[in-house]
């Protein structure tokens, strides 16, 4: 809500010599001098508005300011609640992961999978294992065939690191 204050020029702030006005009810009342257009705006007892500062000449609005604060900050809430945050949670795989480690990961990966959130399996390879990475590429590609159809599967095999990026199928 501060920012809107912050940025919004208002009454006498506004710096610009020659302003374009729009009245209350949205009738273009053509460019006049600041201090012309603010004597309106007394005059209705409103405030005068600068809401395109960037324009030549800049065009102010005559307005209730704390009425339009406030339509803003509503607008904001509201986006704010439409936006949906995207969660990735990695599980990170061994090339010689143990049968029941593996099964561990594959339970922990459904559970993120079922809460609707992207996963992130990455493969980790130490040492000489890096020149045998097939073997833990196979371990990815085990992951990919279990989930197959409950998630889509965005493999990376190029470059350093290795991993698949599983999404939830949209219901």
């Amino acid at each position: 809500m501060s920012i809107i204050s912050n940025k919004t020029r208002i009454n006498e702030r506004i710096r610009a010599r020659e302003v374009r006005v729009i009245s209350d009810d949205g009738e273009q009342l053509g460019v006049m001098t600041s201090r012309e257009a603010l004597s309106i705006a007394v005059e209705k007892k409103l405030d005068l508005v600068e809401v395109s500062p960037t324009a030549v000449p800049p065009v102010c609005k005559i307005m209730d300011y704390g009425k339009y604060k406030y339509e803003q900050a509503r607008k904001a809430k509201e986006a704010k609640k439409n936006q949906k945050q995207v969660v990735i949670k990695e599980i990170k795989f061994k090339a010689r992961i143990d049968v029941h480690d593996f099964e561990t990961k594959i339970g922990h990966i459904r559970k993120f999978i079922e809460k609707d959130h992207k996963v992130k399996a990455s493969l980790m390879l130490f040492g000489r294992e890096r020149m045998h990475a097939a073997l833990g590429i196979k371990k990815l590609d085990e992951v990919a065939e279990i989930f197959k159809d409950e998630a889509i599967i965005d493999k990376k095999y190029g470059g350093p690191q290795k991993f698949i990026i599983l999404s939830p199928l949209k219901k």
